[in-house]
């Protein structure tokens, strides 16, 4: 269903505000440089501080210039299944081919209450749902056997799957088979995932490099795969880069050096350090990105 370099985006903010024209602007950009996707609202659109309003309005902004050129998956997960259920009927109604739905944070579910939780959502709301398993951010872990259970539901199709554990997704595919769609949330070990059976990659460094990204997932699914390890190795210095500090700030002021938005992230995250910049900015020289 979902396949390549699907880019986590960025919410680009000024004067504290959504800056909706740099944000249609930007996704524009993305599918003119050949990303098979976009994610409005997940994790490096910085969510958590998005008020619903803004929220709701990043995914029509962005439902609105694809235009169905390509996939719009929707960040619309919440700890609160009732808000998650809010946030995914309007992804629905926006047009959105999906929704991308994180397990809860801070609650601390048990695989019971998280299977009860996503089967909530896709009997409230008729379509596509990818799990978002990141226990990084969200402290539990959902096992491969709790998804295998939600998988058995039509609206349940993939995982993000950021826990960089690369024996899993061979691992889910014994349990549900080729059908469900597994796509990676770590850029750096993107090849290795799609070795173990995965489609594609939700990624944050596309937001800087989607040329690059799309061209290492398009020569990985043609076979292709002396350019797919060239293209890793030029984009493996703007992976590390990307989270010298807390995503999205690095790739928001990598995206600043390009011209596309202005750097500023919401608190709690901070600014980026003088060092960190430097590093931003050396890898981006690389990488090519810069003169």
């Amino acid at each position: 269903m979902f396949r390549g370099s699907i880019t986590a985006l960025i919410t680009p903010f000024r004067k504290g505000k959504v800056d909706e024209a740099a944000f249609q602007e930007f996704v524009d950009w993305q599918i003119g440089e050949g990303s098979h996707g976009l994610v409005p609202c997940g994790t490096t659109g910085e969510s958590p501080t998005l008020s619903h309003a803004e929220h709701k309005r990043v995914v029509e902004l962005c439902v609105e210039v694809a235009k169905g050129r390509v996939p719009v998956i929707a960040g619309s997960g919440s700890n609160s299944t009732s808000e998650a259920i809010e946030l995914t009927k309007h992804a629905k109604q926006a047009g959105a081919d999906a929704a991308l739905i994180v397990t809860p944070y801070y609650n601390k579910p048990t695989q019971e209450g998280l299977v009860l939780h996503y089967l909530a959502i896709a009997n409230a709301v008729d379509i596509p749902i990818v799990i978002y398993n990141i226990p990084g951010r969200s402290v539990i872990d959902m096992t491969v056997e709790t998804m295998a259970k939600l998988a058995e539901h039509d609206n349940i199709v993939g995982v993000k799957d950021a826990t960089n554990d690369l024996g899993r997704p061979q691992r889910l595919m014994q349990l549900v088979g080729d059908k469900f769609c597994q796509l990676s949330g770590e850029d750096g070990t993107s090849i290795a995932h799609l070795a173990q059976g995965g489609k594609g990659c939700i990624s944050v460094t596309a937001n800087v490099a989607p040329r690059l990204c799309a061209q290492l997932q398009d020569s990985w699914h043609l076979g292709t795969y002396d350019d797919a390890f060239r293209v890793r190795d030029i984009l493996s210095p703007l992976h590390e880069a990307m989270f010298v500090e807390t995503n999205p700030a690095p790739a928001k002021f990598a995206a600043s050096l390009l011209g596309k938005c202005a750097p500023d992230v919401r608190l709690p995250l901070a600014p980026l350090k003088i060092k960190s910049k430097a590093r931003i900015e050396e890898a981006m020289l690389a990488v090519g990105l810069l003169n």
